[in-house]
């Protein structure tokens, strides 16, 4: 009678812990409230001490302190049945927080950055806690992070930058806006100290900018996304003289970016990294096809968003249906000012009609009462160009061809509407189409030839994920960082350290 008096006793207490984590408690419900951590069998204690040693290393992953020595004191001072049974529910949350930090980030993305749209695969806590169960514990952790290859090489280069900020980072910033080739002095020596502690230069006696020099800038530029031109300009210098601890942030957000992407992204699949301005076909882990690319403008409701969907098909000779927002906000104040602006644009009516401009009064209508449909049809003048490449999504985002070629140029790309624009579109479609032709320039183009919106579906419909990541790990070579082009990663960095994540030195 006294032991059953114990066991109820302690599973009221562990009910009246849980009662307020509706996963934690269906869990001990199902388990009839045994103990999974406090107990005295010898699985009991392999599960602590597994746990406790995954936290230890949680700052490896770039994730909050666990306060361990808390924990260790509260089980020490077990003074109740009533005290145990707290202590074992307060193990299951640290658990969760552990196993769903690690394998699907700290953060719920669209509650930073309402541009974020992703679907986190986060996984249900009661299902985490009956597998850890009945499982390895020591296995079971271990499995909990992402495999890709990325997230193994932004934990090493995390460890590795740990270590060198803690033994002095790069050294002094240069102290000059920009530097150019044939230069000399201080300022010179500065450069060449930073890039020999950053690893782009050997260590060098020069008192100039030469040929050494200059070769390392370039290879600096390439690894940050810069025009490849040698010179230490005002926008390499900016990069060059960015902290080490900022280019560590950079990677712990990278690292819970990749977290939020822990799932199958596709043998085949189209990687769009908005802040490297290029899109890329990667098949078997290796990319196969790249493009430059032009992303949203940097302002509200023009940015574009992250999320993961699947191409399903492609459009030739697309019409292009002018967006409400566009319609109303850009061309209704032009054809108030001159009803025969943009003429290239039809209007329609709400029975598909096409309407004779010079019997409207556009001045009659806001943009609350304009009663048009404004689209342009096929054309090589077409805004979306002769493709367009579509999976169809809520956002209306979409990859497709400009005519405006001369935007690829540029170092930052960011002057679109939201889509996705690309540079060598009939390539891009060409790939996509070898999967299901033998002659995949033919096909396309003698659908082009027709002149007609047509509608060509991918006979293996492709994931599409667009990302955003200021810090990438190469298989070769050294770290490459981009611009925070939208200032996501800044706001997803202050909610990482809002939530315990701190930048950790490494000792050794």
């Amino acid at each position: 009678m006294a032991g059953q008096t114990k066991v109820s006793a302690f599973a009221q207490a562990v009910a009246e812990a849980a009662a307020r984590d509706t996963e934690i408690a269906a869990f001990y419900r199902n388990n009839g409230y045994q103990p999974i951590w406090t107990g005295s069998q010898p699985q009991d204690l392999a599960r602590r001490a597994a746990l406790l040693r995954a936290l230890s290393g949680a700052a490896d992953h770039g994730l909050p302190d666990f306060n361990t020595a808390e924990l260790n004191a509260r089980l020490r001072n077990v003074a109740s049945l009533r005290d145990l049974g707290r202590a074992e529910v307060e193990l299951s949350k640290l658990f969760l927080s552990y196993a769903q930090g690690v394998s699907s980030g700290v953060l719920t993305p669209s509650k930073v950055d309402s541009g974020i749209v992703r679907k986190v695969p986060r996984q249900d806590g009661a299902a985490l806690l009956a597998g850890f169960v009945s499982s390895d514990p020591t296995r079971f952790l271990k499995a909990l992070p992402p495999k890709s290859p990325e997230y193994a090489r932004l934990m090493k280069e995390k460890l590795r930058l740990d270590h060198q900020i803690a033994h002095g980072g790069w050294g002094a910033p240069v102290p000059a806006s920009s530097l150019k080739p044939g230069q000399a002095g201080a300022s010179v020596v500065a450069l060449r100290n930073r890039l020999i502690r950053m690893g782009y230069l050997s260590r060098s006696a020069s008192q100039s900018y030469d040929a050494t020099i200059q070769k390392a800038v370039q290879q600096f530029q390439e690894d940050h996304g810069l025009t490849t031109d040698g010179v230490a300009g005002p926008g390499t210098m900016d990069e060059i003289n960015t902290t080490p601890e900022a280019r560590l942030a950079s990677i712990i957000v990278a690292m819970e970016r990749e977290r939020w992407t822990n799932m199958e992204r596709g043998k085949r699949h189209i990687w769009v990294n908005l802040t490297d301005f290029t899109a890329k076909i990667v098949d078997g882990g290796r990319v196969t096809f790249t493009t430059r690319s032009v992303i949203g403008k940097n302002i509200h409701d023009q940015r574009s968003p992250e999320f993961s969907d699947v191409m399903e098909f492609m459009v030739i000779n697309p019409t292009w249906n002018v967006p409400r927002s566009i319609a109303t906000k850009e061309y209704l104040p032009m054809l108030k000012r001159n009803p025969n602006a943009v003429s290239h644009l039809k209007l329609i009516d709400s029975r598909g009609r096409v309407v004779n401009r010079s019997a409207v009064n556009f001045n009659a209508f806001s943009a609350k009462s304009f009663p048009f449909a404004i689209k342009q049809p096929p054309s090589s003048r077409n805004a979306l160009g002769l493709v367009k490449f579509m999976f169809p999504n809520k956002y209306n985002i979409y990859l497709h061809d400009t005519p405006s070629k001369s935007l690829f140029g540029r170092e930052v790309r960011a002057f679109s509407h939201g889509c996705i624009r690309l540079s060598d579109p009939f390539d891009f479609a060409y790939a996509l189409l070898a999967r299901q032709t033998s002659d995949p320039e033919g096909t396309f183009h003698k659908v082009l030839n027709t002149g007609r919106e047509t509608r060509v579906d991918l006979e293996q419909p492709v994931p599409v994920h667009l990302v955003y990541r200021t810090a990438v790990a190469p298989a070769k070579g050294r770290m490459n960082y981009r611009r925070d082009v939208y200032g996501r990663d800044a706001r997803i960095w202050e909610a990482l350290q809002n939530a315990g994540v701190a930048l950790g030195h490494a000792d050794g």
